[in-house]
């Protein structure tokens, strides 16, 4: 569980409700046709933005913002390290055992294609294509909540379009105006509080996650070209440590001095 993304959005939610609170009269916010015409408006655009199947895999992307831990690093490290050491030691076919035992699929077929005895130019130029390709999936669930956090702004101008329209229907009612104005800038308010609380943070959620699974891939495509020409385990070890944070970096230094 991301506790960021729970923390942050409570946080959000819980600040924005008790400065309503504060303000007076909470029940002033409420007004469920608002509501629809933010929510029901700005989710049917999203929808006809999108192509269906990827509205089905709503959940699992939402999944992964709420849910998706950040990569093992060090690990990572550690693992293209002593499959680099065996390498060398028992030859490139040893890794074969290994590999099959591998949870990452894409670690999995790296190592596969170096112990098939792909050409180093063809192992990487497929697992770039692989990881371009996953920048574009990533890029299309990412538009998703782009599209939403466009689209509840303008719903809201135009529920308050739909509100001022009705208002001035009762003109001739002045002790009606106050209300009904407050009624109509209800559905703004409703538009930007869906933008800034739910699409917008989400969307860049999304981006860092993609981020951190894009550099993660690159470690292993550079971990295993080195292991692939035979390069010794500790300049394997150098190459991949650049790819560590600071922080990271000296913890994986230190744990390497402890052993």
């Amino acid at each position: 569980m991301d506790l960021a993304s729970f923390i942050g959005i409570a946080l959000a939610c819980i600040m924005v409700a008790g400065g309503i609170v504060a303000g007076g009269d909470a029940g002033a916010f409420i007004n469920l046709p608002s509501l629809l015409i933010v929510v029901g408006g700005a989710l049917g655009g999203t929808i006809l933005s999108n192509p269906w199947k990827r509205v089905l895999s709503l959940g699992q992307i939402l999944k992964k913002a709420f849910f998706s831990e950040s990569p093992e690093l060090i690990s990572i490290v550690q693992t293209m390290v002593s499959f680099a050491e065996k390498a060398r030691r028992e030859g490139l076919l040893s890794l074969e055992d290994d590999a099959e035992q591998l949870d990452d699929p894409f670690m999995r077929k790296s190592i596969q294609l170096v112990v098939d005895g792909t050409d180093p130019e063809l192992v990487k130029s497929i697992l770039d294509t692989e990881i371009g390709l996953l920048e574009e999936r990533h890029a299309g669930n990412k538009f998703m909540f782009d599209t939403f956090a466009e689209l509840a702004p303008a719903f809201g101008m135009l529920g308050t379009l739909i509100g001022l329209i009705q208002m001035l229907g009762n003109l001739d009612d002045p002790d009606a105006l106050g209300p009904g104005m407050a009624v109509a800038l209800i559905t703004t308010f409703y538009g930007s509080l869906m933008a800034n609380i739910f699409g917008i943070p989400i969307a860049r959620k999304l981006t860092v996650r993609t981020q951190e699974e894009v550099m993660t891939r690159e470690m292993v495509v550079e971990g295993i070209l080195a292991i692939q020409a035979g390069e010794n385990p500790r300049l394997v070890e150098e190459r991949l440590k650049v790819f560590l944070p600071p922080k990271f970096r000296k913890a994986f230094e230190d744990k390497e001095e402890s052993q």
